[in-house]
């Protein structure tokens, strides 16, 4: 064989390699949606819960905001892990759901309601009203600017 056809293999055989090694995988399992009740709606740990289509309508008599993530979004960790530790701060006639905005584990539902409300980027709340009409939209912050928005 000659030097070019030799080169020329291991180029290719490089190339397939990486294709592999770094094309996107699915680890998304299929999921049940989780079993959600007005007890667990109205508790002060399910203030900021998944969104669920049994959530949103459990959560109807409530003012419901909607909090576009991503998990790779280093702000949108932060509001999390403030969101998961102080649920009490949340009133409580208001339920914040969490939608998985750009993952590649972000589902058809969930890229839906980001269409819906016109959601370019990530760490955005959206206030919503019982008929699903956008009541305000703002990006980025934690309980803070959720409290001094539902004003």
């Amino acid at each position: 064989m000659n030097r070019n056809m030799i080169i020329g293999l291991l180029a290719l055989a490089l190339v397939a390699t990486g294709s592999y090694l770094y094309s996107p995988k699915s680890t998304k399992q299929p999921v049940m949606e989780p079993e959600v009740t007005m007890e667990k709606v109205n508790s002060t740990s399910s203030r900021y819960l998944p969104y669920t289509e049994s959530a949103h309508q459990m959560a109807k008599d409530k003012r419901i905001v909607l909090y576009f993530y991503a998990t790779w979004c280093s702000s949108c960790k932060v509001a999390n892990a403030e969101f998961l530790a102080s649920p009490e701060k949340i009133p409580e006639d208001v339920i914040v759901l969490r939608i998985n905005y750009n993952d590649p584990d972000t589902d058809a539902v969930e890229k839906a309601l980001a269409r819906q409300y016109g959601i370019t980027y990530q760490h955005t709340f959206v206030i919503i009203d019982k008929d699903g009409k956008e009541i305000t939209k703002w990006n980025g912050g934690g309980i803070a600017e959720l409290l001094a928005k539902l004003k």
